[in-house]
Protein backbone atom coordinates (compact mmCIF):
# COMPACT_ATOMS: atom_id res chain seq x y z
CA UNK A 1 0.00 0.00 0.00
CA UNK A 2 1.21 3.47 -0.79
CA UNK A 3 2.82 5.56 1.91
CA UNK A 4 2.53 8.85 0.05
CA UNK A 5 1.32 11.48 2.47
CA UNK A 6 -0.07 14.97 2.35
CA UNK A 7 2.29 17.58 3.79
CA UNK A 8 2.22 17.60 7.60
CA UNK A 9 1.78 21.35 7.38
CA UNK A 10 -1.53 20.96 5.52
CA UNK A 11 -4.30 22.78 7.43
CA UNK A 12 -6.60 20.72 9.64
CA UNK A 13 -10.20 21.75 10.19
CA UNK A 14 -11.68 22.09 13.66
CA UNK A 15 -14.11 19.31 12.75
CA UNK A 16 -11.26 16.97 11.96
CA UNK A 17 -9.45 17.82 15.18
CA UNK A 18 -12.57 17.11 17.24
CA UNK A 19 -13.00 13.80 15.40
CA UNK A 20 -9.40 12.96 16.27
CA UNK A 21 -9.94 13.79 19.94
CA UNK A 22 -13.09 11.65 20.08
CA UNK A 23 -11.38 8.71 18.39
CA UNK A 24 -8.31 8.96 20.64
CA UNK A 25 -10.67 8.98 23.62
CA UNK A 26 -12.32 5.82 22.32
CA UNK A 27 -8.96 4.06 22.09
CA UNK A 28 -8.16 5.02 25.68
CA UNK A 29 -11.59 3.84 26.88
CA UNK A 30 -11.25 0.49 25.14
CA UNK A 31 -7.91 0.05 26.93
CA UNK A 32 -9.36 1.25 30.24
CA UNK A 33 -12.13 -1.34 30.13
CA UNK A 34 -9.78 -4.19 29.24
CA UNK A 35 -10.84 -4.65 25.63
CA UNK A 36 -7.48 -3.95 23.93
CA UNK A 37 -5.24 -6.62 22.37
CA UNK A 38 -1.66 -5.36 22.84
CA UNK A 39 -0.87 -3.33 19.67
CA UNK A 40 -3.49 -5.11 17.54
CA UNK A 41 -7.05 -4.35 16.45
CA UNK A 42 -8.42 -1.03 15.30
CA UNK A 43 -10.97 1.69 15.74
CA UNK A 44 -11.61 3.88 12.70
CA UNK A 45 -13.59 7.07 12.21
CA UNK A 46 -14.49 9.15 9.19
CA UNK A 47 -13.18 12.70 8.93
CA UNK A 48 -16.18 15.09 8.80
CA UNK A 49 -16.37 16.79 5.43
CA UNK A 50 -13.94 14.24 3.98
CA UNK A 51 -16.03 11.11 4.33
CA UNK A 52 -13.75 8.98 2.13
CA UNK A 53 -10.87 9.65 4.54
CA UNK A 54 -10.48 7.56 7.67
CA UNK A 55 -8.52 7.92 10.89
CA UNK A 56 -6.74 4.80 12.18
CA UNK A 57 -4.15 3.96 14.84
CA UNK A 58 -0.44 3.57 14.21
CA UNK A 59 0.52 -0.12 14.11
CA UNK A 60 2.92 -0.60 16.99
CA UNK A 61 1.38 1.69 19.60
CA UNK A 62 -0.64 0.57 22.59
CA UNK A 63 -4.17 1.93 22.78
CA UNK A 64 -3.17 3.89 25.88
CA UNK A 65 -0.57 5.71 23.76
CA UNK A 66 -2.99 6.94 21.11
CA UNK A 67 -3.50 10.70 20.93
CA UNK A 68 -5.43 12.97 18.61
CA UNK A 69 -2.25 14.02 16.82
CA UNK A 70 -0.67 10.60 16.23
CA UNK A 71 -3.63 9.06 14.41
CA UNK A 72 -2.96 8.19 10.76
CA UNK A 73 -5.18 9.37 7.89
CA UNK A 74 -5.90 6.88 5.10
CA UNK A 75 -8.36 6.90 2.25
CA UNK A 76 -10.97 4.25 1.54
CA UNK A 77 -8.52 2.50 -0.82
CA UNK A 78 -5.83 2.21 1.84
CA UNK A 79 -3.57 5.03 0.70
CA UNK A 80 -1.75 6.77 3.54
CA UNK A 81 -2.53 10.49 3.36
CA UNK A 82 -1.12 11.77 6.64
CA UNK A 83 1.21 9.97 9.03
CA UNK A 84 2.97 11.88 11.81
CA UNK A 85 4.74 8.72 12.99
CA UNK A 86 8.13 8.21 11.35
CA UNK A 87 8.49 4.66 12.68
CA UNK A 88 4.95 3.33 12.28
CA UNK A 89 2.52 2.47 9.52
CA UNK A 90 -0.92 0.88 9.85
CA UNK A 91 -2.08 -2.72 9.92
CA UNK A 92 -3.38 -3.88 6.52
CA UNK A 93 -5.79 -6.40 8.08
CA UNK A 94 -7.48 -3.56 9.90
CA UNK A 95 -7.93 -1.69 6.65
CA UNK A 96 -9.67 -4.68 5.02
CA UNK A 97 -12.22 -5.12 7.81
CA UNK A 98 -12.90 -1.46 8.47
CA UNK A 99 -12.99 -0.29 4.86
CA UNK A 100 -15.55 -3.00 4.11
CA UNK A 101 -17.97 -1.38 6.53
CA UNK A 102 -17.16 2.24 5.67
CA UNK A 103 -17.56 1.54 1.94
CA UNK A 104 -20.92 -0.18 2.34
CA UNK A 105 -22.49 1.99 5.05
CA UNK A 106 -22.54 5.75 4.57
CA UNK A 107 -24.40 6.02 7.90
CA UNK A 108 -21.45 4.60 9.82
CA UNK A 109 -18.94 7.07 11.23
CA UNK A 110 -17.00 4.73 13.51
CA UNK A 111 -16.07 1.03 13.39
CA UNK A 112 -14.52 -0.94 16.27
CA UNK A 113 -13.06 -4.45 16.08
CA UNK A 114 -11.81 -6.37 19.13
CA UNK A 115 -10.28 -9.71 20.14
CA UNK A 116 -11.49 -9.83 23.73
CA UNK A 117 -11.45 -13.05 25.74
CA UNK A 118 -15.24 -13.16 26.13
CA UNK A 119 -15.87 -12.01 22.56
CA UNK A 120 -13.61 -14.71 21.14
CA UNK A 121 -15.21 -17.33 23.38
CA UNK A 122 -18.74 -16.53 22.20
CA UNK A 123 -17.53 -16.30 18.59
CA UNK A 124 -16.47 -19.96 18.88
CA UNK A 125 -19.83 -21.13 20.27
CA UNK A 126 -22.19 -22.70 17.76
CA UNK A 127 -25.10 -21.11 19.61
CA UNK A 128 -23.67 -17.61 19.20
CA UNK A 129 -24.91 -14.89 21.54
CA UNK A 130 -27.84 -16.10 23.63
CA UNK A 131 -30.61 -13.91 25.06
CA UNK A 132 -29.67 -14.80 28.64
CA UNK A 133 -29.61 -11.25 29.98
CA UNK A 134 -31.33 -7.94 29.30
CA UNK A 135 -27.99 -6.70 27.96
CA UNK A 136 -27.82 -9.56 25.46
CA UNK A 137 -31.42 -8.98 24.35
CA UNK A 138 -30.30 -5.61 23.04
CA UNK A 139 -28.46 -7.61 20.37
CA UNK A 140 -31.28 -9.89 19.30
CA UNK A 141 -30.58 -8.97 15.66
CA UNK A 142 -26.79 -9.37 15.83
CA UNK A 143 -25.08 -10.42 12.59
CA UNK A 144 -22.51 -13.19 12.02
CA UNK A 145 -19.59 -13.61 9.62
CA UNK A 146 -17.80 -16.93 9.12
CA UNK A 147 -14.05 -17.05 9.62
CA UNK A 148 -11.92 -16.80 6.46
CA UNK A 149 -8.42 -16.59 8.03
CA UNK A 150 -6.47 -13.39 8.75
CA UNK A 151 -8.33 -10.56 6.99
CA UNK A 152 -5.85 -9.74 4.23
CA UNK A 153 -7.99 -10.75 1.24
CA UNK A 154 -9.68 -7.71 -0.30
CA UNK A 155 -12.37 -10.03 -1.64
CA UNK A 156 -13.60 -10.63 1.89
CA UNK A 157 -14.83 -7.05 2.13
CA UNK A 158 -17.93 -7.79 0.09
CA UNK A 159 -18.84 -10.74 2.31
CA UNK A 160 -18.19 -8.77 5.50
CA UNK A 161 -20.47 -5.98 4.30
CA UNK A 162 -23.15 -8.43 3.16
CA UNK A 163 -23.19 -10.27 6.47
CA UNK A 164 -23.30 -7.06 8.53
CA UNK A 165 -26.19 -5.68 6.48
CA UNK A 166 -27.89 -2.89 8.45
CA UNK A 167 -26.92 -4.25 11.86
CA UNK A 168 -24.75 -2.29 14.27
CA UNK A 169 -23.01 -5.33 15.74
CA UNK A 170 -21.52 -8.52 14.33
CA UNK A 171 -19.76 -11.56 15.72
CA UNK A 172 -16.83 -12.63 13.56
CA UNK A 173 -16.85 -16.41 14.00
CA UNK A 174 -13.71 -17.83 15.66
CA UNK A 175 -12.32 -14.30 15.70
CA UNK A 176 -13.95 -11.54 17.73
CA UNK A 177 -16.44 -8.68 17.73
CA UNK A 178 -17.24 -5.84 15.34
CA UNK A 179 -19.49 -2.83 15.95
CA UNK A 180 -20.50 0.13 13.79
CA UNK A 181 -21.89 3.43 14.99
CA UNK A 182 -23.28 6.71 13.71
CA UNK A 183 -20.76 8.38 16.04
CA UNK A 184 -17.72 7.40 18.08
CA UNK A 185 -19.86 7.65 21.21
CA UNK A 186 -22.48 5.26 19.86
CA UNK A 187 -19.90 2.76 18.63
CA UNK A 188 -18.12 2.65 21.98
CA UNK A 189 -21.40 2.21 23.83
CA UNK A 190 -22.45 -0.65 21.56
CA UNK A 191 -19.10 -2.38 22.04
CA UNK A 192 -19.17 -1.96 25.82
CA UNK A 193 -22.58 -3.59 26.18
CA UNK A 194 -21.85 -6.33 23.64
CA UNK A 195 -18.71 -7.22 25.58
CA UNK A 196 -20.73 -7.26 28.82
CA UNK A 197 -23.29 -9.58 27.21
CA UNK A 198 -20.52 -11.94 26.11
CA UNK A 199 -18.91 -11.92 29.56
CA UNK A 200 -22.23 -12.68 31.25
CA UNK A 201 -22.91 -15.57 28.85
CA UNK A 202 -19.48 -17.14 29.40
CA UNK A 203 -19.88 -16.82 33.17
CA UNK A 204 -23.41 -18.25 33.17
CA UNK A 205 -22.49 -21.21 30.96
CA UNK A 206 -19.36 -21.92 33.01
CA UNK A 207 -21.39 -22.07 36.23
CA UNK A 208 -23.02 -25.32 35.19
CA UNK A 209 -26.40 -24.13 36.44
CA UNK A 210 -29.56 -24.63 34.41
CA UNK A 211 -30.09 -21.47 32.35
CA UNK A 212 -33.41 -19.74 31.69
CA UNK A 213 -34.33 -17.45 28.81
CA UNK A 214 -37.41 -15.23 28.36
CA UNK A 215 -39.97 -15.89 25.66
CA UNK A 216 -39.21 -14.78 22.07
CA UNK A 217 -41.89 -12.10 22.45
CA UNK A 218 -40.19 -10.58 25.49
CA UNK A 219 -36.80 -10.74 23.78
CA UNK A 220 -38.16 -8.91 20.72
CA UNK A 221 -39.86 -6.27 22.89
CA UNK A 222 -36.68 -5.67 24.88
CA UNK A 223 -34.54 -5.48 21.74
CA UNK A 224 -36.93 -2.93 20.25
CA UNK A 225 -36.76 -0.76 23.35
CA UNK A 226 -32.98 -0.58 22.99
CA UNK A 227 -33.10 0.75 19.42
CA UNK A 228 -31.53 4.25 19.27
CA UNK A 229 -34.57 5.80 17.64
CA UNK A 230 -37.00 4.43 20.27
CA UNK A 231 -35.72 6.11 23.44
CA UNK A 232 -32.34 7.81 22.97
CA UNK A 233 -29.21 7.42 20.83
CA UNK A 234 -26.88 4.83 22.30
CA UNK A 235 -23.88 6.31 24.01
CA UNK A 236 -24.67 10.00 23.67
CA UNK A 237 -25.85 10.29 27.28
CA UNK A 238 -22.87 8.34 28.63
CA UNK A 239 -20.15 9.92 26.48
CA UNK A 240 -19.57 13.13 28.50
CA UNK A 241 -19.13 11.00 31.63
CA UNK A 242 -16.64 8.81 29.75
CA UNK A 243 -14.63 11.88 28.78
CA UNK A 244 -14.65 13.12 32.37
CA UNK A 245 -13.29 9.74 33.44
CA UNK A 246 -10.42 10.07 30.95
CA UNK A 247 -9.74 13.66 31.94
CA UNK A 248 -9.31 12.56 35.54
CA UNK A 249 -7.16 9.57 34.61
CA UNK A 250 -4.96 10.94 31.80
CA UNK A 251 -6.02 13.85 29.55
CA UNK A 252 -3.10 13.32 27.15
CA UNK A 253 -5.46 11.73 24.59
CA UNK A 254 -6.31 15.31 23.61
CA UNK A 255 -2.74 16.08 22.56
Amino acid sequence: MSTLCEPMTAPMSEQEWQARVALAACYRLVAHYGMADLIYNHITARIPGREEHLLINAFGMLYEEITASNLITIDIEGQVLRNPNADYGFNAAGYVIHSAVHQARSDVQCVIHTHTRAGMAVSAMECGLLSLTQTAMRFDDIAYHDYESVALDLGERERLARDLGRADAMILRNHGLLVAGASVAQAFNTLYWLEMACKAQVDAMASGAKLVTPSPEVVRKTSHLYKPQVRRPHGELEWPAMLRLLDRKDPSYKN
